[in-house]
């Protein structure tokens, strides 16, 4: 991940490719890196993990050697957990970080959730539902619904499901194994992260927030305050912005928009040769920013809702794939969204092979990738 020039460096102008290589190497996709998982979810600031086990695929694009059995022993160790923090969605985070982070984003969350929910909810004070549902996973793990019938009673009328989804914000809870382990299939367990960590979450301050925001831009930027906001679901950012803007460098996109950058952030030659790479669905790669002209089409940006995993090719979002198994043995079907050159096919059949072991460790099948055109 080697910097720019000077010429480049004085740059006050990135372009769309010069930002997708800078994307490319903070997120550990130019080339595969010999990194621990903690310290990769640390530098990531988290994998978007609300299909369970989707975050074995990210971090395999990105590590040298990466084995399922290294996520599995953090989650099961309790050194990592799957919990509700950016955009209201669950993302797998260190232990350290799910306690800094969680307070960061609680206020964010439980407005987002009142804002969805609160026609759902006639009658129910947030308060009292904490404070009845708290000591229910407090007790033991359990699924939402379940410790929601307990107390549905006091609000007649609304629906467990409902006071559920509620319950997993207004107490901060993390989903417990096996959940999230690769090979295991489980039902959705929570407890609260005091109780599975064994410790209290941090104080938060304006510090940890402009913490937060640079430790975006190493992994992100450069990027404007639009995308911080758009990552993260913070409101209030502009003040954590100018308390930082003097030891910030800055540019500008094609567009005009201001560009934040921590001042020692990678940023390649925009002529790297980039290689293909699989993404899992909602890698934050794509979701990471409100203008993600860098690496996704704007035709094609609708495809993050649906929970599509998308090909890299160049750097940019090429194709969907799908993994399926028939008689034990998995299959790669790749659907392209634009035409791929012949060097590029085979890259990417190459690439997928060497994912399907991660799938299929001793293949039976030797022809296991297809590249389905339209």
């Amino acid at each position: 991940m080697s910097g720019v020039g000077d010429s480049v460096g004085a740059m006050s102008v990135l372009d769309r490719r010069a930002l997708n290589r800078a994307l490319l190497a903070r997120q550990l996709l130019m080339q595969r890196h010999d990194m621990p998982v903690a310290d990769t979810l640390e530098h990531l600031v988290g994998l978007q993990a609300q299909e369970p086990l989707e975050p074995y695929v990210g971090l395999w694009s990105r590590l040298a050697g990466f084995q399922p059995a290294a996520l599995a022993e953090l989650l099961l160790s309790r050194r990592a957990v799957r919990t509700l923090l950016m955009r209201r969605t669950l993302h797998l985070v260190t232990a350290d970080d799910c306690v800094t982070l969680r307070p960061v984003h609680q206020t964010m969350l439980v407005s987002r959730m009142w804002s969805t929910l609160r026609r759902a909810l006639p009658g129910v004070d947030l308060d009292e539902l904490t404070k009845l549902g708290r000591p229910l996973f407090e007790e033991r793990p359990r699924m939402l619904t379940e410790a929601a019938r307990v107390i549905a009673d006091r609000w007649p009328g609304v629906q467990a499901r409902t006071l559920g989804d509620a319950l997993s914000t207004l107490v901060p809870l993390v989903q417990v194994p096996p959940r999230g382990v690769w090979g295991e299939r489980a039902a959705a367990y929570n407890t609260t992260i005091e109780t599975w960590l064994g410790r209290p979450l941090a104080s938060t301050s304006p510090a940890t927030v402009d913490a937060l925001v640079l430790r975006y831009l190493a992994a992100y930027g450069p990027a404007a305050t639009a995308d911080i906001r758009a990552w993260s679901g913070l409101g209030g950012l502009r003040e954590s912005v100018q308390r930082l803007r003097p030891s910030l460098r800055t540019f500008r996109d094609e567009r005009g928009r201001e560009l934040l950058d921590v001042p020692d952030g990678a940023l390649p030659d925009p002529h790297t040769p980039a290689p293909p790479r699989f993404l899992p669905a909602f890698d934050n790669a794509v979701l990471g920013y409100d203008d993600r002209s860098r690496v996704i089409d704007v035709e094609h940006r609708g495809l993050s809702v649906t929970g599509a995993r998308f090909l890299l090719v160049d750097g940019r979002v090429s194709g969907t794939w799908a993994v399926t198994a028939d008689n034990g043995a998995a299959t790669l079907r790749i659907t392209p969204l634009r035409t791929l050159t012949t060097d590029e096919r085979d890259a990417v059949v190459a690439e997928g092979e060497s994912l399907l072991t991660m799938f299929q460790p001793e293949p039976s099948n030797p022809n296991r990738v297809s590249i389905i055109d339209a």
